[in-house]
């Protein structure tokens, strides 16, 4: 054999490269030389570089344990329940060098509930050499630890408040209030308070900032007629910075006029709201006082500016209606809305049997009325009223237009005390004072209450306004329970809501008012959610 003999080399296609192999540094496994990145192979780089070396395993966590609220530093207190995103990006947000790399995946790992132990399942790249991705898994184990919030520790001291909201009205029973804390609680308005307390004529609000106190009155003023006024006091100042600490009052008065009270306006002030006869009955109370002439059926509105640039007070409330009883009614035509004018002869229920005493009138209860109804109305001929605006009648040519009686609602026969109503209201949880109320107060509250009740029962456009739930098949709660809300304390950002139970309807008459199903919502805890299969 030639051993200068030549060698045929055959040419490389169009576009293939050379590769170079060549063995692993640590394990012996051939690679290509060209991509392989310190001569190792991708399981060598795998053993010997760690992309986590940056991050920490373990961290401190702080929770609140009065109101149950993350620390989210530096001073930032947040709501999370367990396992939940939000704890989640808390938990990452804790660990330093978690910014240099990026996450792919974040999970919780179980661990037992009274461990004081978060584990947090953590999943990361990063490029360890040029060309060469790692993934990595590893767990974060996070120590839960206890730390007052400023909040709660502000509960626990004495003058903790910085703004108070003064809510009071002038009357002698406590409807009113009953309907405004529907709405508060309808509209969560009260979630920012630290403490309510009732006082003898209203409710306190206490607020740990002051635009919170600002929020609250808005919403008065945007559910209700009223009139608010602003105070501050001085309590400390530093001299050497200049910086002021006030405590905040805010004075809010509920007009003293209420649903189906008997009100006497002054002439010049009725010549001027369309000419409307001055004795009028108030039927609704808005963000103004709504009025009606039951004669006429004329209706006019008394917003807050002008009430009180002229104020007057009712001439009569609820407290003075009397029981009468339909003898004849005959419906005249004219209608507007849920009225209709018609003519009634009456007696009063306690005349039967003992005079023959009889009292003809014009009323806007057309619709309702029937012969042996019984009904409750204003009784004028035969009494005496302290009021300047109603002399100023009997002295004007409005005297001839006084009517005997003015009848302002149906009285439907009930039993005192109900007993199974299928349907609730929430009540808010208040501080009552050092002193509980007396028994004679804790009597009048409870009839104010039932008042309230059927007062929702009978009319249909308070009921739109308010949030009714259904009763279920719980255990009638006592007395105390029932009228005097929730006690306990809880998150001091927001008082606890339970919901309480009332009476019923289902052995009382045939026609009453009843509440449809439709109308009423689910307590939020018996709702049942499943998942999807």
């Amino acid at each position: 054999m030639d051993l200068d003999a030549p060698v045929l080399i055959q040419p490389l296609a169009a576009g293939q490269q050379i590769s170079a192999t060549i063995l692993c540094c640590n394990c012996g496994a051939p690679i290509d030389g060209t991509t392989a990145a310190g001569a190792l192979c991708y399981d060598c780089v795998k053993l010997t570089v760690d992309i986590s070396e940056g991050v920490q395993r373990e961290a401190t966590l702080h929770i609140c344990k009065g109101c149950d609220r993350w620390l989210q530093p530096p001073a930032h207190w947040l709501v999370a329940a367990p396992e939940s995103r939000e704890l989640l990006a808390l938990c990452l947000r804790k660990l330093r060098g978690l910014s240099k790399v990026r996450v792919i995946d974040a999970s919780f790992v179980w661990t037992e509930p009274h461990s004081r132990r978060v584990r947090v399942k953590i999943t990361i790249q990063q490029e360890a050499f040029q060309g060469t991705i790692l993934q990595q898994t590893f767990e974060v184990e996070y120590v839960v630890a206890y730390q007052q919030c400023p909040d709660c520790a502000k509960s626990y001291t004495a003058n903790t408040w910085r703004a108070v909201v003064q809510v009071r009205q002038k009357v002698p029973h406590k409807r009113t209030f009953l309907y405004l804390e529907q709405l508060i609680m309808k509209h969560n308005a009260h979630r920012d308070t630290i403490n309510i307390r009732e006082v003898k004529d209203g409710l306190d609000f206490f607020y740990a900032q002051r635009n919170h106190a600002d929020k609250f009155v808005d919403f008065l003023n945007s559910v209700a007629p009223i009139r608010s006024k602003k105070s501050q006091e001085l309590i400390s100042h530093d001299i050497h910075t200049s910086t002021k600490s006030y405590k905040f009052s805010f004075s809010v008065e509920l007009l003293p006029i209420c649903k189906d009270d008997m009100v006497c306006l002054p002439i010049k002030l009725a010549k001027s709201l369309g000419n409307i006869s001055p004795l009028t009955l108030c039927y609704r109370v808005g963000t103004s006082v709504n009025l009606l002439d039951p004669t006429t059926l004329q209706t006019t509105d008394v917003s807050t500016p002008v009430y009180w640039r002229t104020p007057f007070t009712s001439l009569a409330d609820v407290q003075d209606l009397v029981e009468f009883v339909v003898l004849e009614i005959e419906p005249l035509g004219p209608t507007k809305g849920r009225f209709l004018l018609a003519e009634a002869t009456v007696a009063r229920a306690s005349d039967l049997g003992v005079n023959d005493k009889t009292y003809f009138t014009r009323t806007h209860l057309g619709q309702i009325l029937h012969p042996g109804d019984s009904v409750l109305g204003y009784q004028l001929v035969g009494t005496n009223f302290n009021n300047p605006q109603f002399e100023a009648i009997e002295q004007s040519n409005y005297a001839d237009t006084i009517p005997d009686v003015i009848l302002v609602k149906k009285f439907y026969a009930r039993k005192k005390k109900s007993k199974s109503r299928h349907w609730r209201l929430k009540r808010m949880a208040r501080d009552e004072g050092e002193l509980l109320p007396k028994k004679q107060d804790q009597e009048r509250m409870e009839r104010d209450f039932e008042m309230f009740l059927r007062d929702v029962e009978e009319d249909a456009e308070l009921r739109a306004t308010l949030a009714l739930y259904k009763s279920g098949n719980q255990k009638r709660p006592n007395k105390t329970e029932r009228m005097e809300g929730v006690e306990g304390g809880g998150n001091p950002t927001a008082p606890i809501e339970e919901a309480s139970t009332v009476g019923g309807d289902s052995e009382d008459g045939e026609d009453v008012p009843k509440i449809s199903m439709d109308e009423l919502l689910d307590e939020f805890d018996e709702l049942t959610m499943e998942d999807a299969p």
